[in-house]
């Protein structure tokens, strides 16, 4: 994918990209006050605010629409910022263009949906602009790609992602859980689109925002997206997670920037022994998962010839016990091991799967 680098979107001046703002413009006044705020902090280059606020139930506040575009544009003539707003259809879009948004995002329930990210994009189509998308609110990868690609197609260049977590029905102490894995994977396969960390919703408390904005730049991510407001107890949507202009200067102040190279020499030789030793094992897991699944195999023909069936719970449950207790003697994290395991025992089984289906072919 032919992506515009993000120093080349705008002269954002300061690394990471911070974006903030609150999470809905509540009133002209509100929007303004909170502009000025965070203008004293350089380390903000662009202001956010949710002109449309997409609500699971009807009757809450759902934004003043195009209203509150105008104060955007305000802020953007009073001030230094840059502003941005989320857009979830094709109007959105038009009236975002019409009044002098600079950076538009598409949000995570509109990123599930292919029509509207394809509506979206065709009214995008021949505009020069950023556009950011959130991840969808579940965990599927292909969604957020496809989603990416509908935009490229569109020709827009100037592309990047924003992780804000997942939701589960598993119980945690995030409102969205972070699955880092999953926008790891996206780095890996477009390398060169930046990602932005939303960590207000992942945690949906602002006293996690710190912890969540430090573990996105140790994994290398590009830019934060924070919700701030002058008095978040008072705001009108998802008031326990956005944080202070004086909160966010403190959390952003005391990150600890890392970089992915320029070490040196006597670092980059200790670090070439090191992933020189982890390619060594890494081949011998190897190795040893190829000898494994050849008595999986095995077993998978003595289970065919005596009609057995493939998946035993039994002995699942017995062999997971047995890994996580031996895994955890050996310091290792049993929830690492159990997903380990996981994947290991479902590829087992549908190989042993496939050997029954090949013997019933065959009769």
């Amino acid at each position: 994918m032919d992506l515009t680098p993000l120093v080349d979107w705008f002269d954002f001046g300061t690394k990471p990209l911070v974006i903030a703002g609150p999470c809905s413009a509540e009133s002209e006044e509100q929007v303004l006050a909170t502009a000025k705020e965070l203008e004293k902090n350089n380390q903000v280059s662009v202001f956010r605010a949710g002109a449309w606020k997409p609500r699971t139930r009807p009757y809450a506040f759902e934004g003043h629409g195009e209203p509150a575009l105008k104060w955007l544009a305000l802020v953007k003539k009073e001030t230094r910022f840059l502003v941005t707003t989320e857009v979830a259809n094709a109007e959105h879009t038009e009236l975002a263009l019409k009044n002098g948004i600079d950076i538009l995002w598409i949000g995570a329930r509109t990123t599930v949906s292919p029509f509207a990210v394809q509506e979206i994009a065709d009214v995008l189509k021949g505009v020069d602009i950023p556009v950011l998308i959130k991840n969808p609110i579940n965990a599927d990868l292909a969604l957020w790609l496809g989603a990416l690609e509908r935009l490229h197609g569109a020709g827009i260049k100037k592309l990047g992602a924003i992780h804000r977590g997942f939701s589960t029905a598993e119980k945690s102490k995030w409102r969205n859980n972070p699955m880092w894995s999953i926008p790891i994977e996206l780095k890996r396969r477009l390398p060169n689109l930046p990602i932005i960390c939303d960590p207000s919703h992942i945690t949906g408390n602002r006293n996690l925002v710190g912890e969540v904005c430090q573990k996105s730049m140790d994994i290398g991510m590009d830019g934060l997206m924070v919700e701030t407001h002058l008095t978040p107890d008072q705001a009108w949507s998802d008031a326990s997670q956005q944080v202070t202009p004086d909160m966010l200067k403190n959390i952003i102040s005391s990150l600890h920037l890392r970089t992915q190279d320029g070490g040196t020499a006597d670092f980059e030789v200790r670090l070439s022994g090191l992933r020189r030793q982890i390619d060594a094992i890494d081949k011998e897991i190897l190795e040893s998962l190829k000898m494994r699944m050849e008595i999986v195999k095995e077993i998978g023909i003595e289970k065919k010839n005596n009609n057995i069936t493939p998946l035993q719970l039994s002995r699942m449950d017995s062999l997971m016990k047995e890994r996580v207790q031996l895994g955890k003697s050996y310091g290792l994290k049993e929830k690492y091991i159990e997903e380990l395991y996981n994947l290991i025992h479902t590829e087992s089984v549908k190989v042993q799967t496939q050997i029954m289906n090949d013997f019933e072919n065959d009769v």
